[in-house]
């Protein structure tokens, strides 16, 4: 069922009326408060309803710009006339993308360069999703887009966290909303008037330390632009916010899922991975979701990417702020261990350190982790990588965090990969079924299948 204006809550609302009535707005919203259907139902109304925009350029890493704008417009009715083409792939691929006719362009951050260097920028307004992405103003991306900025009528930045290692880092920021209006032109300034130098070697300066009140200072700058929020403030049903991070295989991963869907084999030289009973389909079909798999010599056979790469994502905006990811199978820890610098928690100095703030992402398994554990000290997200049918332990390890003494709202994100058992669990969990038995459901239909068609 779709969602309509109506379902938007008080303070999506209030932010969507701050970006009408601001051509440059900056929204420093947390996770889970809606900040992408809160710009596109501003941009619903300032093209079709006050036509004061006509074209759109959206700026967001490149998995968010893949999936996350355009599935947002699918969830919300009175988002259906916005036409969105994607500007990624090959360059041919792109500038096809930039000749079709549509409202809202999207691109990731990486390409902007390229756009302002081929193309003629005739977008009268810009999203910037994560702004921090132009925190450094040497970059390519951000010269370029300031480049053009002065021809924007509108600009959008979105951010949970604006200033991830500190107020400097808010100069470049704000200079692409407002071209320097309010912390200046030039960062040489801004650091004169709000800093002092730190750590140095000589006449060489390699940090800087805010002087005293200039986080007051810098904020009352920039507080006309600005709207600030905490889910916690805003949430009042439950503090919890549960979110599905939907990834998708390719189309030659997803034949090799099918294949062991229907077949309950499939074929390796060095050992193969075959299925003797459906909760044995259901476990393999499990970690061929996840992106790997053991074959029947116990090796790891790897499939593909996906939950990592949203994983990425998901640390990338959490911006150093603590997330606790669950994971299922061994493969699964050491694949996340492999890519990002990531701690168990498995003894009580992990607890201490966990609770201490001092791990920003720590791995737990549900079974381990799942009962008797307080986290909540440590940090409001998780993540689970893999899920897990049982109901019990599902519940329990959600509890670590969302539990007595949490102060913030708890962020629970499940990575699901489209088209396969993983739709199962989740709607399992949904719905409460307990034990063995919607494992062995989701299942059976694939076996009985299989044996009547051979």
């Amino acid at each position: 069922m779709s969602l309509s204006k109506a379902d938007l809550h008080e303070y999506q609302k209030y932010c969507v009326d701050f970006i009408i009535t601001h051509p440059v707005a900056a929204l420093f919203l947390d996770l889970g408060l809606g900040k992408t259907v809160t710009t596109l139902t501003a941009v619903n109304e300032l093209m079709y309803n006050r036509f004061e925009i006509s074209k759109v350029l959206i700026i967001a890493p490149l998995r968010v710009a893949q999936t996350t704008w355009s599935d947002e417009i699918q969830k919300w009715s009175h988002l259906e006339n916005l036409r969105v083409s994607k500007v990624l792939g090959t360059p041919s691929e792109r500038n096809a993308a930039l000749d079709a006719d549509a409202d809202i362009y999207i691109i990731n951050r990486e390409n902007v360069d390229w756009l302002v260097s081929n193309h003629t920028f005739d977008f009268d307004m810009v999203v910037i999703d994560e702004l921090p992405s132009f925190k450094n103003h040497q970059s390519k991306r951000f010269k370029a887009l300031r480049k053009v900025r002065p021809a924007v009528k509108r600009i959008v930045g979105l951010t949970g966290t604006p200033a991830p290692n500190g107020l400097m880092d808010l100069w470049a920021e704000i200079n692409i909303l407002d071209m320097g209006e309010r912390l200046g032109r030039f960062i040489t300034r801004y650091r004169e008037t709000y800093f002092l130098p730190d750590k140095r070697n000589g006449m060489v300066i390699f940090s800087y330390k805010p002087l005293p009140n200039a986080e007051k200072c810098i904020y009352e700058k920039i507080s006309d632009i600005c709207i600030s929020m905490k889910a916690a403030d805003h949430l009042n049903m439950p503090k919890r916010m549960d979110n599905v991070v939907t990834v998708e295989m390719n189309e030659t991963e997803h034949k090799l899922y099918d294949k062991l869907s229907k077949e309950m084999l499939l074929p390796f030289d060095e050992g193969d991975i075959d299925a003797v009973n459906a909760a044995s389909l259901s476990n393999k079909l499990l970690q061929t979701a996840n992106g790997a798999v053991y074959d029947e010599n116990g090796n790891v056979r790897y499939i593909h990417d996906r939950k990592l790469d949203a994983l990425e994502d998901l640390i990338e905006a959490a911006v150093g702020k603590p997330i606790l990811v669950f994971y299922n199978f061994k493969h699964d820890k050491d694949r996340i261990a492999e890519r990002f610098e990531v701690r168990e928690i498995k003894t009580e100095r992990d607890i201490h350190d966990w609770n201490s703030g001092n791990i920003p992402v720590a791995l737990a398994h549900p079974a381990s982790c799942g009962h008797g554990l307080n986290l909540q000290s440590g940090g409001s997200t998780v993540v689970w990588f893999g899920l897990t049918w049982s109901l019990e332990l599902y519940q329990q390890a959600n509890a670590r965090l969302y539990r007595q003494g949490q102060k913030d709202t708890v962020v629970i994100h499940h990575l699901i990969t489209k088209g396969t058992i993983d739709e199962n669990v989740m709607h399992a969990l949904k719905h409460k079924d307990k034990g063995q038995s919607a494992l062995i459901e989701a299942v059976k239909a694939r076996v009985k299948n299989v044996h009547s068609t051979r």
